[in-house]
């Protein structure tokens, strides 16, 4: 299992950020539209950490690991027969690929497909 991206959303997304560079020595560039406005800095495996503010009142801070798949409809389909609810069905990220949101055991899930090269 490989993490593609984790995002925490955050009611101070600098402080978070600030945090982390000192913490981590990550550098996070400018908010990034395509993903809810999120700074992103590069994890060492390969992938992104994106901090962002809620995007709406009903968006509560959360830690959310967007697990890397093959393909995002079959992994969905798994998470639901194993019990799991979509939230977020899958859904394209121009320039990054796809990904859906489920909910299981109390917790939210990320699956994230990346975006095939020559496409998106």
């Amino acid at each position: 299992m490989k993490i593609k991206y984790l995002e925490i959303v955050t009611n101070d997304v600098e402080a978070v950020c600030a945090a982390y560079a000192a913490a981590y020595g990550a550098s996070f560039g400018e908010a990034d539209a395509r993903l809810g406005n999120a700074r992103t800095a590069t994890l060492s495996g390969g992938g992104l950490i994106g901090v962002r503010a809620p995007m709406h009142a009903g968006e509560t801070p959360v830690v959310r690991p967007y697990w890397e798949v093959d393909d995002i409809h079959g992994a969905v389909a798994a998470a639901v027969a194993a019990g799991g609810t979509v939230a977020v069905p899958p859904m394209p990220l121009p320039g990054h690929g796809s990904c859906a949101i489920y909910f299981q055991g109390g917790n939210e899930h990320g699956i994230w497909q990346s975006a095939k090269e020559g496409s998106q």
